[in-house]
């Protein structure tokens, strides 16, 4: 688990988060029915190499059964929930498309998510969108020092829940830093039996938060041989996702081309 030390620190991942903000934008013009999502991975690819940063998620190893992921980006349509390889695969109108973004810069990392509509949706894909944003909002409201990392846990869980989605238990978010996946993970669910009082947000921790939210059952599928992860029904899934920096008084979204405060680790 990374613990930023100083500004010039956080500065550096705050860097590298702009550049995932500035990728995730860019696909809002991107994104819509005819495109391929091969596409949207060369759209990311060209930005984060012209901003002399790496891909962080080419190359990662995975399950046994699967090669090193060989995208710069996840693309995940409809049903696909994680890990979708890009391919050749066309967007049509209706479809909801979610793109997950690494990034890494001077020796750290950014890390985003967001669920795109693909031309007009139906209510029903829309509804399921705006609540994983909400979501993801709820639980960045959480992150001030002082706070248990469950009561970002129950943020998302709760809203979700009141909205009538099941959360996925199978993944998580994760700390971030000079690793793209560090301690702790941040699950969007309190664990059953488990006491709230389990990990204290502290200034200075980092943490990739990132709802996955599905309109069916909570449990998911891959097959083996594959990267993606689907819904075990078949049915809609949402996924946003932001690097957060715990700040004094606060905290500080670093995965977002809004300002922020890189004064107070």
């Amino acid at each position: 688990m990374i613990r930023l030390k100083n500004a010039a620190q956080l500065k550096k991942m705050r860097a590298a988060g702009l550049i995932v903000a500035e990728v995730l934008e860019g696909l809002r013009d991107v994104v819509r029915p005819g495109v391929t999502t091969r596409e949207l991975d060369e759209f990311a690819a060209e930005v984060i190499a012209s901003r002399g940063a790496e891909p962080a998620f080419k190359g990662v190893r995975g399950p046994s059964d699967v090669p090193p992921f060989p995208a710069v980006i996840c693309a995940s349509v409809n049903e696909e929930l994680v890990h979708g390889v890009p391919s050749s695969r066309v967007l049509q109108e209706g479809d909801i498309v979610t793109v997950d973004v690494g990034c890494k810069l001077d020796g750290f990392y950014g890390d985003a998510a967001r669920t795109y509509p693909v031309g007009r949706i139906s209510p029903e894909a829309e509804r399921l969108v705006e609540t994983t944003r909400e979501c993801l909002e709820a639980a960045i409201a959480r992150c001030r020092p002082g706070n248990w990392l469950f009561d970002i846990s129950r943020a998302v869980e709760r809203l979700a829940r009141s909205r009538g989605y099941s959360v996925v238990e199978d993944y998580v978010g994760h700390g971030i830093g000079r690793e793209l996946h560090e301690d702790p993970q941040v699950p969007n669910y309190v664990p059953r039996g488990a006491s709230m009082r389990n990990v204290v947000l502290r200034s200075g921790m980092v943490l990739a938060i990132e709802p996955m939210i599905n309109e069916g059952t909570h449990r998911t599928y891959r097959p083996r041989g594959k990267w993606t992860v689907r819904t075990a029904d078949g049915k809609l899934c949402a996924h946003f996702e932001n690097t957060v920096a715990i700040l004094d008084g606060g905290c500080a979204v670093l995965t977002t081309s809004e300002p922020c405060s890189l004064d107070e680790v």
